[in-house]
Order: C-alpha cells, then sequence, then structure tokens
C-alpha cells in the first residue's frame, strides 16, 4: 500500500472543504445550523476515518476500528454535547485512528496530538475571521496534510511481517520434518 503524500493531503483537503461547504449550505436549509455543521463535522470525520483505513498498510481491526467509531459517534450524537466539544471528539477519533494504523512511538502520537489541536485552532481562528465554512474546512484539513511529516516509529512494515509469516512458515515445515522423522524412527524399533 503506498504511503499517503503531502500533495493528495492537499487533494483531500480541497476535496473535503468543497463536500463541507456544499453540504453545510444544502443542510441548513433542511435543519438548523447547529444540526447542519454537527452533521458535516461527523459525515467528514467518517469519511477520513475511511480515508486514513484505506491508506494504511495494517488490514487487522478495520471493522473494530469503525463499528468503535460509529458507536462512539452516536454517543455522542445521544449526549449533544455542546459544538466545541462535539468537533474535538470527532477530531480526537481521526487522531486515535492515525495513532493505531501510522504510528508506532508515544512521541509521534503526541506529535500528532498536536496536529490535531493545532487544526482545530486554524479552523477556529480562520472561521472567526472569515466566516466562511470553505476556508474552516480547508484550514482544517490542510494542517491534517501535515501529518505525513512525522515520523513514523518502528511501526512493522509489510516486508516485516512477510518475513516474520516466512520464517512461521519454515519453522512449521521444520516441526513437520521433526515429526516425521520421530514417526519414523519410532517404527523401525
Amino acid at each position: 500500500m503506498k504511503k499517503p503524500t503531502f500533495w493528495e493531503g492537499i487533494g483531500v483537503a480541497l476535496l473535503a472543504s468543497l463536500t463541507g461547504a456544499i453540504a453545510f449550505f444544502a443542510l441548513s436549509f433542511l435543519f438548523t445550523e447547529d444540526i447542519a455543521i454537527r452533521l458535516v463535522i461527523s459525515g467528514l470525520a467518517f469519511v477520513y476515518s475511511l480515508y486514513l483505513l484505506s491508506r494504511s498498510g495494517e488490514r487487522i481491526g478495520r471493522i473494530t476500528v469503525m463499528l468503535s467509531w460509529c458507536i462512539l459517534s452516536a454517543v455522542v450524537w445521544l449526549f449533544y454535547p455542546p459544538l466545541t466539544l462535539f468537533l474535538i471528539l470527532n477530531v480526537l477519533s481521526i487522531w486515535l485512528i492515525r495513532s493505531l494504523y501510522f504510528y508506532g512511538r508515544l512521541f509521534t502520537s503526541l506529535a500528532d496530538l498536536g496536529l490535531c489541536l493545532f487544526g482545530i485552532a486554524s479552523a477556529f481562528w480562520t472561521l472567526h475571521h472569515t466566516g466562511s465554512p470553505f476556508l474552516t474546512f480547508w484550514y482544517f484539513f490542510l494542517t491534517q496534510a501535515l501529518f505525513v511529516a512525522i515520523p513514523t516509529g518502528n511501526k512493522q512494515t509489510f516486508a516485516d511481517e512477510a518475513a516474520l509469516s516466512n520464517s512461521e512458515a519454515e519453522f512449521k515445515r521444520a516441526y513437520q520434518a521433526a515429526e516425521a522423522a520421530v514417526r519414523k524412527l519410532s517404527t523401525l524399533n
């Protein structure tokens, strides 16, 4: 699996910003602005999480992670916290997915948490100064595109997993050969 790049992150940021702004505009006709922005935040966080999982080299736990994300999202919607806390909880779910699937050390995960918090701060700053949903989403996702610059630590790669499975396969063959030799020796007597 090809690792995400900064330029790909810019493309995702542009697409998410356009989609978020258009969805907010459309949903604000159907719902109150508070519900519309919550729907957009949840939708963008879900799609971004799917993007992260698709770009990750890990195959284990994807269904569990997305099921956990859906349960967390349902609980957040059930308790209906203030909008700021709602946003932070959705961003923390993105951080958790990146920490689980892209980083191998605590320090790199904490650096990514700082990047997520900086993204929230830049989004609030942009919203305060421009009032534009497009630019708000743009600045948030543009800062998230920088996560590729954070070193991954010692995360196990596909080559390591392949070597490990080859070693296990070789051990199994040697074990079966040893068992066959012991059976053969025991029948000779």
